[in-house]
């Protein structure tokens, strides 16, 4: 039968649930190949970045499209530097979130709140210009780790601890959660555990920053969205699981019983499994050798040693069928050695793709096309109204 849709758009009957599969955008940001468990941000692969870059090098990388020379880098992380503070009336809205707030809860709410206080043209036509975004940019880099470890010590009672000029981004961020600076080990591994999370191609949480966008919504609006996006258990909140998991399990001795119950009843485990990678995620990897490196100075813990004994049990079953250890699987892991609570583990992975997120919102800037998809309708038609007494 002829397709009699004169609209130039898709037949509905290509209806594809989640828009699974379904391109939404054209994006040099960056690429993943699922089969070969590759992934490059702007052409470059994530392993030679986590060896060889830092996060603000990634950051101007992800953002610009190439790497900095001597000189941006330098600037830029003069800018990021200059830029960690919050302004008091942010901290005073934070001091009023109920003690028991989810950490991600209160970084939505902040990171909203900002765009009142540093307010972007509401129409972009004619007044955007490449310092304007560059500036948003930054204020948004630099101020997520200001906002999640100030609220991680404000709802215990504590003030929050002011940046460090003198300090990285990734040792800046432990400092401001602990107190104490961190060793060099430490701080290589928060760095490059930034590095794998910066960047993943169209996932939920990046689709939901474009959406908004492409309705001139201020970036921070955005942004909000996208980390209300990540919260969600099906997204960045499965690191969390993870590691619940494993403290369910207990031991090695109860790994085996556990994965069999769970096949055995169909049930999904935390940290297997990806839309996109039929092999084992690169950043797993990279995460899991991240873990060996701590260990080898502060020691295995039984956590890491029930993971990968999961991990090994589950490569003749699960693996066979393209269902191998995700980023989350080895990421809390390492968290928890580092000595970060369980719950700031997803706001960490936002203080990370925040520069993915941002990316991909210059490119939407671009576009000037609002989202506005189809679907597919499924309920009746004639019905007429009936006055409310003979209901």
């Amino acid at each position: 039968m002829a397709d009699n849709n004169s609209s130039g758009l898709p037949p509905l009957s290509c209806y594809s649930p989640g828009l699974a599969g379904i391109p939404v955008a054209e994006s040099s940001v960056s690429y993943v190949d699922g089969q070969q468990g590759h992934l490059e941000y702007r052409g470059i692969d994530i392993e030679q970045l986590a060896e060889h870059s830092s996060f603000e090098e990634t950051a101007w990388l992800l953002l610009y499209g190439e790497l900095p020379t001597a000189d941006e880098l330098s600037s830029f992380n003069a800018e990021l530097r200059h830029h960690r503070r919050i302004k008091f009336r942010i901290r005073d809205m934070m001091k009023c979130f109920p003690e028991s707030a989810h950490p991600m809860d209160s970084l939505q709410s902040t990171v909203a709140a900002l765009g009142m206080f540093y307010p972007f043209p509401k129409s972009l036509e004619g007044k955007l210009n490449s310092k304007t975004v560059h500036q948003v940019c930054v204020n948004l880099i630099a101020k997520l780790p200001t906002l999640v470890a100030a609220h991680a010590r404000m709802r215990h009672g504590d003030d929050p601890i002011a940046p460090r000029d003198d300090l990285s981004h990734a040792a800046n961020f432990y400092y401001m959660l602990t107190g104490e600076e961190p060793c060099d080990l430490t701080e290589r591994i928060l760095d490059v555990a930034l590095i794998v999370h910066a960047e993943h191609t169209m996932n939920a949480s990046t689709f939901a920053t474009l959406v908004v966008a492409s309705t001139h919504a201020d970036p921070y609006t955005s942004i909000s969205a996208a980390i209300g996006t990540l919260a969600g258990p099906l997204h960045g909140g499965a690191n969390e699981d993870v590691l619940h998991m494993l403290d369910e399990i207990g031991s090695v001795k109860g790994a085996e019983t556990y994965l069999t119950q769970k096949l055995a009843h169909k049930e999904k485990i935390s940290g297997l499994g990806h839309r996109v990678y039929k092999t084992k995620d690169p950043r797993a990897t990279l995460l899991q050798k991240l873990y060996v490196e701590l260990t080898e100075k502060i020691g295995i813990d039984p956590t890491y040693e029930i993971a990968r004994h999961i991990e090994e049990l589950s490569k003749s079953t699960l693996g066979a069928k393209g269902v191998c250890p995700n980023v989350d699987f080895y990421s809390g892991i390492v968290y928890r050695k580092l000595g970060i609570p369980t719950d700031l583990f997803t706001p960490i992975f936002a203080v990370s793709r925040v520069s993915g997120w941002l990316a991909h919102w210059k490119e939407q800037l671009g576009s000037g096309r609002i989202y506005r998809p189809n679907q597919i309708y499924q309920g009746e038609h004639g019905k007429g109204y009936t006055p409310i007494d003979q209901r």
